[in-house]
Order: structure tokens, then sequence, then C-alpha cells
């Protein structure tokens, strides 16, 4: 089934609950029956207008909209692909995924516009050059992408006569065919394009509709970016396709967020640490009623035990979701009615998931070692966009580079990613560990651990601490931080060196960089290297 198909049933206009509020967004609330028609209104736009054809890939670059979906929902119904582009990047950065993801059009809000405008302009420039040619084996004609023009998403919807398209306009498109192109990180080299089809995206549908208990009663409150396939794929979409109501906000804000609770009552909603960090420190924070959230749901990176302990201190259950670009993302769920007792976990793979903690050689790790975590799922892409299909696989299995542990009930913590991995004297250390007990520190808002190199040791962690602003955190000194590690982790796992910064360094995605914080370490022998020669 595709993606059109499967929201056809749920938005039909002449079922008797096609008036039932599916969206609310930008202030107007779209009826299933609208959310239908914009589709019909659009997919005919983008195919007799803009000139899409099955398997073109359209992006867009803007704010979280509802125009935005409708997009997403005609180029479905047409066969092509939707290609979310972060708005966090530089020219440059979004100049090299147009250039790679060969668009046929790219769509922007009036706010991102030069944005597109500008990137498409460097993309032009890029694939011309003669080393691009050379390091993609191109021939010297341009790819298709260059004739791409760029549309304002206003437009999409605009009342100029375009007539509606209909069913029998489209050809059924098949489960199997590409559907979304999302575009990775990049943290350890140039971003990579995951591609799903229509039958993976799906499947992690149903996966997190049985993972949130998801009925049409339900009203889910999104407020993370769409450009990620965690605030399009965790919940919108699958809300959607379950009859609820989405609760759409252009971007995250604490005060926001917390007035939409509160006059919106949205029984589930999805944030990440930074998202969950600045709701906890708002000012409304204790004044707020939760009690019509059944859950908050957290991912994207490991969720600070002090994070946990704020959001079941108000009396909501913190459950997490595990899961990256590749995965769909919906992987392993540690649900509501676990998360009060398995703080801190991931959780337990869904339904039709095939989950593997392994060691260096493939074998299962056993006894609570710590190992990779590989999946195999129905929902994993298909592949690397222009990239071999084996890439990111091993033996039919895509290694996501995650580490963890399970415990004896078979629950799984993520305990970190391989590369961050630090080994000292021998001895594994994971940053996370280190990371849970700086931030429960009071006068500490942030902390990022990594390991850096070491005449001794080989590797040491260097605890890199953004304080608390006000006067009293000017009072936190690295003799103090030390302290809050003794009795706590074992001397080996303590960290060598203790820097204060003003902020961290973080990319578009809003992960934390890593190589900038070790390149910014001064050098100077560690603590542990010159006091002691012992690692115990």
């Amino acid at each position: 089934m595709s993606l059109d198909a499967a929201l056809h049933a749920v938005l039909d206009a002449r079922s008797s609950d096609a008036d039932r509020v599916a969206l609310h967004a930008e202030g107007r609330s779209w009826t299933r029956r609208q959310l239908r028609e914009a589709i019909d209104l659009a997919s005919a736009r983008l195919r007799s207008a803009w000139g899409v054809r099955p398997g073109d890939r359209v992006a867009y670059l803007g704010a979280n909209r509802s125009e935005e979906l409708v997009l997403l929902f005609a180029l479905a119904r047409i066969g092509a692909v939707f290609a979310p582009l972060n708005t966090r990047l530089a020219a440059p950065e979004l100049a090299a995924i147009v250039a790679h993801a060969q668009l046929h059009a790219l769509v922007a809000d009036t706010a991102h516009r030069d944005a597109g405008v500008a990137a498409l302009a460097l993309a032009r420039d890029l694939v011309s050059s003669p080393a691009h040619a050379a390091a993609n084996g191109e021939e010297t004609q341009r790819p298709v992408f260059i004739q791409a023009r760029i549309h304002a998403i206003d437009a999409l919807l605009a009342d100029d006569g375009m007539a509606p398209a209909c069913d029998d306009d489209f050809e059924e498109v098949e489960d199997g065919a590409p559907l979304l192109l999302a575009y990775t990180s990049g943290t350890t080299g140039a971003p990579k394009g995951a591609l799903h089809t229509h039958r993976g995206m799906l499947a992690n549908a149903s996966a997190s509709i049985a993972a949130h208990a998801m009925r049409e009663e339900d009203r889910v409150l999104t407020v993370l970016p769409l450009f990620h396939v965690g605030g399009l794929c965790i919940q919108t979409l699958p809300a959607l396709l379950a009859g609820a109501q989405v609760v759409l906000h252009p971007r995250f804000d604490a005060g926001t967020w917390l007035a939409a609770i509160a006059d919106m009552r949205p029984t589930q909603t999805l944030m990440v640490p930074a998202t969950l960090r600045a709701a906890i420190a708002h000012s409304a924070w204790f004044a707020t009623d939760l009690s019509c959230l059944r859950s908050i749901m957290a991912g994207s990176s490991i969720i600070p035990r002090a994070l946990i302990d704020a959001v079941h201190a108000r009396g909501v259950p913190l459950g997490q979701i595990y899961g990256s670009t590749e995965t769909g993302p919906v992987t392993i769920v540690l649900k509501a009615e676990d998360a009060l007792h398995k703080p801190g976990f991931a959780g337990w793979p869904c339904f039709e998931r095939s989950v593997r903690v392994v060691d260096d050689a493939g074998v299962e790790v056993q006894g609570g070692g710590v190992g990779e975590i590989l999946v195999r799922a129905p929902n994993v892409m298909r592949g690397y966009w222009r990239e071999s299909n084996a890439e990111g696989f091993r033996d039919g299995w895509f290694a996501t580079g995650d580490l963890a542990r399970r415990d004896g009930d078979g629950c799984i913590e993520v305990v970190g990613r391989s590369r961050d991995l630090i080994i000292s004297g021998g001895e594994n250390v994971y940053p996370a560990e280190l990371e849970d007990v700086l931030l429960a520190i009071d006068g500490i808002a942030e902390a990022a651990v990594v390991g850096v190199p070491d005449e001794r040791w080989g590797e040491v962690p260097a605890a890199f601490v953004v304080r608390v602003s006000g006067e009293d955190s000017a009072m936190l000194d690295e003799a103090t931080v030390a302290a809050a590690f003794d009795a706590r982790l074992a001397r080996f796992k303590h960290p060598a060196h203790i820097v204060f910064v003003d902020r961290l360094p973080r990319n578009a995605m809003g992960k934390v960089q890593a190589h900038l914080l070790r390149e910014s370490l001064p050098a100077r022998p560690s603590a542990r290297s010159s006091a002691s020669e012992s690692q115990g």
C-alpha cells in the first residue's frame, strides 16, 4: 500500500468523520475533508504546472507548515520523492545536498527563499566544476537539477483556477517506490541521503502507533522540525494515519510549548534533550498543568537522568524512542508504562524489528556486555541515495554505530557512539556516564565529554562545561566538579581535564561537534598523568 492510499482511507471526504479536525497550524484548523481537498489541488499543480513526475526529487526549505505536509502527501500520490532540507545549514552545505539529490524543484517559504536561490546557484557552480565531475565520474553535461526552479510554498495551494486532481488522474504507486530522501547530519563526513520507501514509512508508522497506543481521540503536539525523521515520522505522520489530530508549531519555543499544553491540552508530544532542558528551565514549567499528557517521548540522543527525573517529578512518564535517520527511525521504544521503572533505558525492540548487540567479531554480547546495535526491520532505508546498496549494512543488518547493553529483562540501554568511545589505559569509558554526573551538578547548564590524547594512558576523558547564567554559578570551579565524581565512578573514568566554556559547538542538527572540542583543548598534561600511576 502507498502512503497516499493509507491516508486516503483516513481522509475520505465521503465518510461521516470528514469534518473532524485533522491538523491545526498557523492558527487554522484543517478538517479531514479540507486536507484531502488540499492534497488534490497540490498534486494537480505539482504535475501540471511544476512538471513533477514519478521519481523526481522535490525539496522543501522552510519552517514547519501545514503546506509542507500537503506537499509530502501530494508527492506521494504522484510517486515522487520528498526531500526536506535543514534550515540551519549554511549555503554551501545546502548546495552540496542540492547537487547530490539532483533536485527537480526546490520549494521554500518566504523567510528561506533567498537561501534557496543561493543554494541553487552554488550547486550549479559546484557540479560544473572539473573537480566535481572527476570525483563523481560524470560527463560534462549538467544533471537535471540544474534546470530546477524554486517555487514558493504559498503558491502550492493558490486559488488561481487550477482544477484539483482526482484519483483517476494517477497510476497506483507501488509500495516499494521511494518516498522520502532524508539527509544525515554528516558528523563524520559528507551528509548521506537515506532513501525510504512507502512500505518502510508505513511500517514505521504502524510501529509508532502501537508504541504510543495512538487512537483517534489523541492530540499530538509537534514542535520539532519536520526536516528530521524524528519530527516527521515518530509522531506526526503516525498520528495523521491513526486519525488523530496534530497541532503543528513552526518551530520550538519553550514558552509557546507550555502555553499550547495549557490551551490545546495535547495527549502526546515529542522532545529532545535541548528542548526538554529549555522547557524545564522556563518560569512557567511548574505553573503549567501537564495532566493532559499521557507521556512525553524523547529521542535524538541519550537523555540525561536529571531531565528524566524532572519530568517524572511532574507526574508525566518520559518514554524514549531510539532510532536514526536510516532506520526511519522507530526501532526501540520505552513505552509510557515502562518509563518509571526503566528510567534512562531506550526500551525494547518494536514488533517486526530485529535488534542485535554485537562485539567487534559480530558475536552477540552476553551478561550485560557492551556492543554495537545492529538493526534489521521493514522501516530501515532502502539504501543511501547514489551509494552502493551495501553501504552502511553488514550481512543484511544496518550497523548503527551506537553502543548499548541489555539488562536481565532484555531492556536496551544506549551508552554512546562507537566513535565517541574513550579507551583509557585499556579500559572503556563511555562519555554518557560522565555527562550524567556533570548535569546533576548545580550550576551546570550543559556538558560534553570527549576523549583526548594522553601520553601515559592513550586517551583520557575531557569534560567541557557550560555554567548556568548568574552570579552563583561563577563560584563553580574545577575542584567542585571533580569532587562530584568521587564514589560515583571508577577513578579511570574521572575527567582528566575540566574546561569551562561559554557554549558547546554544535552542527546544524544540534549535535555537539566533538572534534572541535578536542581541537580547542590547550596542550597540557592531565591531572591523572602527572599525579598518579594508577588507573584504579
